[in-house]
């Protein structure tokens, strides 16, 4: 592996993008998974429901690793390279994929028993109730308040207190669409990075830690960062994340 600072750059800014897969990342970071192994319930609830929607698929991942898929599966996604990718992985298990942003959903009132969603940007909890079948879930695991905060104040400096993405807001905002939440759960997880490219990497995939993102406009904290790995070892934050289970009342 290169271990100079410019060769880890160079890879990390080579490395390509696609969907919502990080193994490029194998070796070079981790991250604790949360206690509830939210791929597992997915696959769980997948298995008696009759018309599934997942919102923000990326490239389709998570769906192509289930085991079984609804008689009815639709995936919607927003990114243009990602809606192609999920196709390509998804319709030869005869599901459906749909470009959207997901503020308007172009499916009839009543469409889906599950409606699930992992890391969604924005929730549009009118949306997700309106196409939900009476009785029908809405499960969804979700980016927690002050996830990587670490490194995002590394990178940006201090940041003012507080968070959008606290799983209280997103109680109140589901339960006035209609919704009535049966399960919240949070939990923080050790994140480590290994070396100055796995955060360059991160930071293009996830480009809401760091919006402003580009290595030339932050080559000298990155320095600084490999300088500090070098001497210190990994760089240590903590991704938030929460689970949310609700139904639509008959």
């Amino acid at each position: 592996m290169a271990t100079s600072f410019e060769e880890l750059i160079a890879k990390a800014q080579a490395a390509p993008i696609e969907g919502w897969d990080f193994s490029w990342l194998a070796g070079r970071a981790t991250e604790e998974r949360p206690s509830w192994r939210y791929s597992e319930i997915v696959a769980e609830r997948a298995k008696s429901a009759s018309a599934m929607l997942d919102l923000q698929s990326g490239g389709g991942e998570m769906l192509a690793r289930l085991a079984h898929l609804p008689s009815l599966m639709v995936a919607t996604e927003g990114y243009a390279p990602n809606v192609a990718l999920a196709s390509h992985r998804l319709s030869a298990r005869g599901a459906y994929v749909v470009a959207t942003q997901d503020d308007r959903l172009p499916f009839p009132n009543d469409s889906f028993d599950l409606v699930t969603s992992r890391h969604p940007v924005a929730t549009w909890w009118e949306e997700v109730t309106r196409v939900l079948r009476p009785g029908g879930i809405y499960l969804s695991q979700q980016v927690g308040p002050n996830s990587v905060r670490e490194l995002s104040e590394y990178m940006l400096g201090p940041l003012p207190p507080g968070s959008t993405r606290d799983p209280r807001l997103a109680r109140v905002a589901a339960q006035r669409a209609g919704l009535v939440v049966r399960d919240l759960r949070e939990e923080r997880l050790r994140t480590v990075f290994n070396d100055v490219g796995a955060v360059v990497y991160f930071l293009r995939l996830v480009i809401w830690i760091v919006p402003s993102f580009t290595v030339e406009g932050y080559y000298d904290k990155l320095l600084a960062l490999h300088e500090q790995i070098q001497r210190s070892g990994p760089f240590v934050t903590y991704a938030s994340r929460f689970l949310m289970e609700a139904h639509k009342p008959n």
